[in-house]
């Protein structure tokens, strides 16, 4: 069954998701060479219990962290460590909160310090695949029209898009139905209603889409190696365009500081 929700749980679903975005610029500010990517968590635990919420990930299935911290070919869910950021790293940073009951979903990859040309299209191509997505995000068209804007744009540039991990629903459970694949043929999958709220977050992969666990039994990264890029959005879906809920507007301000 989908839950659809009401124009009250919608404003408290964008109080949340508005929160992650604060967190997400927050941890911003600090991700440079040098730092370990487990200070990085700390921060945002911190912000976020200040701001009255509660980690979303934390203990979601024994995840011990409140941020999940990919780095390079590491596609998500990737433990805080002792790990050292480098020059030329990227880092996909995905937090969540709940706050008054209501969950919050976003991601975002950064650059660490200055990386190549290669690694920054894929980072930016990313990020376009996302909103492509999202225009399609409206009642009266299918999941399918989602996943097929995603594909066939990322794709165009050689890209792999992975297939063993997708978006979803959300509300006051972090996943609810649908999923929502970054990948599929237009005109197929269920129609968009207005009050679904969806997760969509393309997870592109330099090179081919197959990826593997690692022993940890969370960290998914890329067989080939290659690096990968991820960069999430909570959207409702709206009659004439998609509302998005959560913002990158506080994360690219700290950025075009630096």
């Amino acid at each position: 069954m989908i839950e659809l929700k009401t124009t009250e749980d919608i404003s408290r679903l964008r109080q949340s998701s508005l929160l992650v975005g604060k967190t997400l610029a927050e941890v911003a500010r600090h991700i440079k060479p040098g730092i370990q990517t487990k200070d990085l968590d700390l921060i945002a635990e911190e912000f976020i219990r200040s701001n009255g919420a509660l980690p979303a990930f934390k203990g979601y299935g024994g995840f011990p962290a409140t941020l999940c911290i990919s780095v390079n070919d590491e596609v998500v869910h990737g433990f805080p460590s002792k790990r050292v950021l480098k020059d030329g790293d990227i880092v996909s940073v995905d937090c969540g909160t709940i706050l008054d009951g209501f969950y919050g979903d976003s991601a975002y990859t950064f650059a660490v310090g200055e990386i190549s040309e290669e690694v920054q299209n894929l980072l930016t191509r990313t990020k376009e695949s996302l909103y492509l997505g999202i225009e399609k995000a409206v009642a009266g068209n299918r999941l399918g029209d989602i996943g097929y804007a995603i594909q066939t744009y990322t794709e165009s540039f050689g890209y792999g898009v992975v297939r063993d991990l997708v978006g979803h629903g959300i509300g006051k459970r972090l996943h609810e139905k649908p999923e929502v694949p970054n990948y599929g043929k237009r005109g197929t999958g269920m129609i968009l209603q207005e009050g679904m709220v969806i997760c969509i977050e393309p997870m592109i992969n330099l090179g081919k889409k197959s990826i593997v666990q690692e022993a940890d039994g969370w960290t998914i990264r890329t067989s080939d190696r290659k690096p990968s890029a991820h960069f999430e959005h909570e959207i409702a879906i709206g009659k004439d365009k998609a509302d998005i809920l959560s913002s990158f507007e506080e994360i690219e301000k700290v950025l075009n500081k630096n």
